[in-house]
């Protein structure tokens, strides 16, 4: 099929939506059994592990994939899912994917490993290609790109694990409909092209606020700065239009900032023709406080609009939040507010 050469794998399955996907790869396991997650996954993701299948008897643990050694602590003989993402939603962190592969192979060999290549998008990275069992995709993102579609997708290699999600997802009923595929379909035709305009326009913007003072933080893989630039280099094909960023200041810049953009759109989906924007409150407080993810930070999704126009509107939005953070402290220094 289609999906399956993006991916080069022997099988695809497509799926209603992304979640649909991951629930029906959670109907592999069986009560008792245990499943080793990234801590910096989807929101969605996150809540289905702890919310959904916690509950039913599951024993799910978060580890930090960017410390291997933590992994290996972790790992159990009864590890039956190993869950990742290829660059994660929201930290923008990166798994040293060929290496967790031969950790399972010593430490769990019955474990399944899935990655969620969602903000990769196949193009820029194979997971299959490094050992893991299941690549998954919300293919509502990149691989569709025109955000008019609510769809998921799994390959796979293996046999067995096609043979059982295949009739899962029919006894489960998270089958994809018959015209998303056909849009999805239309949307795999200028993904290649889409994807180049996202990687040359994101870099390019994260650059920009990696150079801006009022910005204090940027993560994009591409960038030098990126703690696993090294590792985005050797394991990926590419990058996407991705970026994480910080915002100087409190609430008043950050919503000063969100108000003055014009063509970045203020909407939580990704991986569209259109730029968008999202603050990060997906995850439970607590789990975002352990991640380092306040309210200053934003997720933008680079889109394919002219790179110029773009930075331009970043230009003005972080400009009427710097004016916002200056009057602020303006006020604090005047002497009516010290008495």
């Amino acid at each position: 099929t289609a999906l399956a050469a993006l991916e080069s794998a022997r099988h695809a399955l497509a799926f209603g939506s992304g979640m649909g996907a991951i629930v029906t790869v959670g109907n592999l396991l069986s009560a008792g059994d245990y499943v080793l997650s990234s801590d910096s996954i989807y929101g969605c993701s996150h809540r289905y592990f702890t919310q959904c299948l916690r509950p039913q008897g599951y024993d799910v643990q978060f580890a930090d994939f960017t410390d291997l050694a933590a992994v290996a602590d972790k790992l159990r003989p009864n590890t039956r899912l190993v869950w990742v993402e290829a660059l994660s939603n929201p930290r923008m962190k990166l798994v040293d994917l060929k290496a967790l592969c031969e950790l399972r192979d010593r430490l769990a060999p019955k474990a399944i490993i899935g990655v969620d290549n969602t903000f990769m998008s196949p193009l820029c990275f194979r997971p299959l290609d490094f050992g893991a069992d299941l690549s998954l995709h919300s293919v509502t993102k990149y691989i569709n790109g025109h955000s008019d579609v609510t769809m998921g997708a799994i390959m796979t290699n293996r046999e067995d694990l096609y043979t059982k999600l295949s009739g899962l997802q029919n006894t489960v009923g998270t089958v994809s409909s018959p015209f998303d595929c056909f849009l999805a379909n239309r949307g795999l035709k200028t993904l290649s092209l889409r994807m180049a305009v996202h990687q040359s326009n994101g870099l390019s913007v994260a650059r920009f606020l990696e150079s801006h003072p009022m910005i204090t933080q940027v993560l994009h893989p591409g960038l030098e700065s990126h703690p696993q630039y090294e590792l985005a280099h050797r394991q990926c094909r590419g990058f996407s239009g991705m970026i994480l960023f910080r915002l100087k200041g409190t609430a008043a810049e950050a919503k000063a900032f969100l108000l003055s953009l014009k063509y970045v759109r203020n909407a939580c989906s990704l991986g569209g023709v259109v730029s968008n924007i999202w603050a990060l409150r997906d995850l439970p407080d607590n789990a975002l406080k352990a991640l380092g993810v306040d309210e200053q930070m934003f997720r933008l999704s680079v889109g394919i609009e002219d790179v110029e126009d773009l930075i331009q509107d970043l230009a003005t939005a972080l400009e009427c939040a710097r004016l916002s953070l200056d009057a602020w402290i303006l006020f604090l220094s005047c002497d009516g507010f010290k008495q």
